[in-house]
């Protein structure tokens, strides 16, 4: 499963700048990944980490703006078409795990 966040903050103050920047860095430190400037998603083993990640979520919201989430399965994330560009990731993103023994 995938947990996609989708928020727009407003960055007028200074204030409102420092919320935006406290609001990336939860997302970075908490796993979730930039697909796009102020889209991020998460991966997320099952139903009980999506409902975890989303009461992080609301205990981090930011006071102003909006925040939106969508979860969906790895099948309906494996189908995103690129109408332009290519998906380029420096992190390891899958539920793919590596066993050596």
């Amino acid at each position: 499963m995938r947990l996609i966040v989708f928020f727009d903050l407003p960055v007028d103050t200074s204030k409102d700048r420092k919320n935006y920047r406290k609001f990336r860095k939860f997302l970075l430190s908490n796993g979730y990944i930039m697909m796009q400037e102020s889209v991020y998603s998460k991966l997320c083993l099952n139903a009980s980490v999506v409902e975890s990640a989303l009461k992080a979520l609301k205990k981090n919201k930011p006071p102003k703006g909006m925040v939106q989430a969508l979860e969906i399965t790895e099948r309906q994330y494996a189908a995103i078409n690129f109408i332009v560009g290519e998906h380029t990731s420096e992190f390891l993103d899958t539920d793919e795990r590596l066993v050596i023994l």
